[in-house]
């Protein structure tokens, strides 16, 4: 982390991939990993930012409903596993605890089979909130802008105070086609256009229920 701190870095962020039930070994090395990272930032006084992302091996396809189903408690402990003290993470960065294609009663659901009801995902939303203390915010993790903007209306309903979003291909994974097919001036029109309209989208999103960072750090202090 020094190195990186050397060179100008003002935060540090990794990315891990973790199990909740997977086996102690496994596990414990892992968290011993961040241990070591988040020991390294408080020393440094940098901020520490981790990025954890759940997978189950032995359900294997992480879109499919058998890991959806599954998914909000994976999500849940995780949260409050690297919300403890020892791990010195400032601040998480986390998946929707819900796959949107299968909850049904949504705009987001794909049809078929269902993993939850549009109640059962906003408690998810809740009950995944108050795994953790601490600040957290949530991925796109490639949905469609349309999809997550949903999944952040549901979160604001039951009064979740995230502390903003990391959207990337949201925003713009549908101009890739449109470069493909008319080129780099297209490209730059639909940035300017629907790429702007996307972002402006989750801006309005985002004031439904998102909360800075810092106050949740000023309301830990006045506790």
């Amino acid at each position: 982390m020094r190195r990186l701190v050397e060179v100008g870095a003002q935060g540090i962020k990794i990315l891990l991939y973790y199990n909740p039930y997977d086996s102690a070994q496994v596990n414990t090395i892992k968290q011993a990993y961040v241990e070591r990272i988040g020991a390294e930032c408080a020393a440094l006084d940098v901020p520490f930012f981790l990025e954890p992302l759940v997978y189950d091996d032995e359900i294997g396809n992480e879109k499919g409903v058998a890991f959806a189903s599954k998914k909000p408690d994976y999500v849940l402990q995780t949260m409050k596993e690297f919300a403890r003290a020892r791990y010195g993470v400032d601040i998480l960065k986390v998946e929707i605890p819900v796959n949107p294609a299968f909850v049904a009663g949504t705009r987001s659901f794909a049809g078929g089979e269902t993993a939850y009801s549009r109640q059962e995902a906003i408690e998810h939303f809740r009950k995944t909130a108050a795994a953790t203390d601490k600040p957290f915010i949530y991925l796109s993790a490639g949905t469609s802008n349309e999809v997550f903007c949903e999944m952040l209306e549901l979160a604001a309903e039951v009064g979740v105070h995230y502390s903003g979003i990391l959207c990337g291909r949201a925003t713009w994974q549908d101009a890739i086609a449109v470069y493909a097919r008319n080129g780099v001036a297209a490209l730059e029109d639909w940035l300017a256009d629907q790429g702007l309209k996307n972002i402006q989208t989750l801006n309005n999103a985002l004031e439904l229920g998102a909360i800075s960072w810092r106050n949740i750090y000023e309301q830990a202090e006045e506790a």
